[in-house]
């Protein structure tokens, strides 16, 4: 079988650790259940580039059961759990993967993951996509699916220029995504890799967001939760007028540069911290990244103006400006929560690979039959999908009666 992964023994531990993801992810593995016995996916080829992460495992483990062949490749260089993709390819999983690949390597993996001809490919960030639209336009697919907000924005551009050639559904727009993996999921992760990078105390640090998306949210709810004081930075009026009534402090880039310690850029969007921001900030910043890919922190403008630069532990880079401050990048700007940590929970990556087996099932089912538009996820799944979470909790929830039903129904009820 091929596969390139770092080191074919550490698989016994990987398994482990899956194990471990299984028993957190309830709902997903109930899904597992019903694939096991109908094989809705009997003979479907999958690529897929997502983070190689013990709850990616749980979910291409539930593929592969469900009848699919699968092909495997990491959506970020730094975050590919080695004994994880050394344990997959022991399940018969094609993994192309491992921590610490470069530019070049990460675009082989994915060529590796496409000689499969796969009729269904997932992705995390769109790379895989847009690698597909511009290399491989004799490529038939059924269609795709997207599980990031910035992934979902690049497709949409797509399909704005009338460009998409198949049908894709954002896995990120689901509710039972974005309003847990992406708030509630990174909100968590972010400071869990910030502290395995640092150590640092969180109370009564001056905390700069720049974001006030799902994700910026999270973060800066989760940063107050521990006693910082949270400053948003946010170009949306809408976002920063709620951010306001969040009751966070909303300022320009350019005045939170004065006054944060600990810096966490969230936005999808390119160098909105920059040089000029970076010489502003006080000695022994901080500066974090948790959107996908790590061109929020001009890194490339902080190693030109640095003086000297030091690796002071795992994931944690010292830069001596010219002006005598210091400033500390994580994890080169990559996503800290993965670089640095282990990404998020099993119980909520849950949420969203269980949105994201169902939407496979779902494409395939309804091959021939889609438009070449970006989906969102269809309501009866976002529903099973919570459904089947609060069942894995232990929770039940009211019954609306006949007569209840009935009511919403109308319209002709007033005082």
């Amino acid at each position: 079988m091929d596969y390139k992964v770092k080191d074919l023994s550490l698989a016994e531990q990987g398994k482990k650790q899956i194990e471990w993801a299984e028993m957190h992810m309830p709902a997903l593995m109930e899904i597992r259940k019903e694939f096991e016995r109908e094989k809705p996916l009997q003979g479907v080829r999958i690529s897929a580039v997502l983070h190689v992460t013990k709850e990616t495992a749980v979910l291409v483990k539930t593929l592969k059961i469900g009848g699919a062949s699968v092909a495997l490749a990491g959506s970020n260089p730094l975050s590919t759990q080695d004994d994880v993709a050394a344990a997959l390819v022991e399940e018969g999983i094609h993994v192309f993967a491992w921590r610490g690949e470069n530019e070049k390597d990460y675009y082989d993996n994915i060529r590796e993951i496409l000689k499969y001809e796969p009729q269904i490919i997932m992705d995390d960030g769109g790379d895989l996509h847009a690698y597909v639209h511009e290399n491989m336009p004799q490529l038939k697919l059924f269609g795709g699916t997207e599980e990031t907000t910035t992934g979902v924005i690049r497709l949409k551009a797509m399909e704005e220029q009338k460009v998409l050639r198949y049908p894709v559904i954002a896995v990120n727009n689901a509710f039972t995504k974005y309003l847990f993996d992406n708030r509630i999921g990174t909100g968590q992760s972010t400071i869990d890799g910030i502290l395995r990078a640092t150590n640092i105390l969180i109370a009564g640090k001056v905390a700069v967001v720049v974001g006030y998306g799902w994700v910026g949210r999270g973060i800066a709810l989760r940063l107050r939760g521990m006693g910082a004081r949270v400053i948003v930075v946010e170009a949306s009026p809408l976002r920063a007028l709620e951010a306001v009534m969040d009751g966070f402090d909303v300022m320009p880039m350019g005045k939170a540069a004065e006054l944060g310690e600990i810096f966490v850029t969230a936005t999808g969007n390119i160098n909105v911290i920059r040089k000029e921001h970076i010489l502003k900030m006080k000695d022994g910043a901080i500066l974090a990244n948790s959107g996908h890919f790590n061109v929020e922190i001009d890194v490339k403008g902080l190693k030109e103006i640095a003086k000297s630069s030091r690796v002071i532990r795992p994931n944690l880079e010292e830069y001596q400006l010219p002006n005598g401050k210091r400033v500390y990048l994580l994890a080169e700007g990559r996503l800290v929560n993965l670089a640095a940590a282990e990404g998020h929970p099993s119980e909520v990556m849950d949420l969203s690979f269980s949105n994201q087996a169902l939407s496979v099932k779902y494409i395939y089912e309804n091959r021939g039959k889609l438009e070449n538009k970006v989906y969102n996820v269809p309501a009866e799944i976002d529903e099973t999908v919570a459904r089947l979470k609060l069942k894995g909790m232990g929770i039940e929830i009211e019954q609306m009666t006949q007569e209840q039903i009935e009511y919403m129904k109308q319209w002709k009820y007033g005082t």
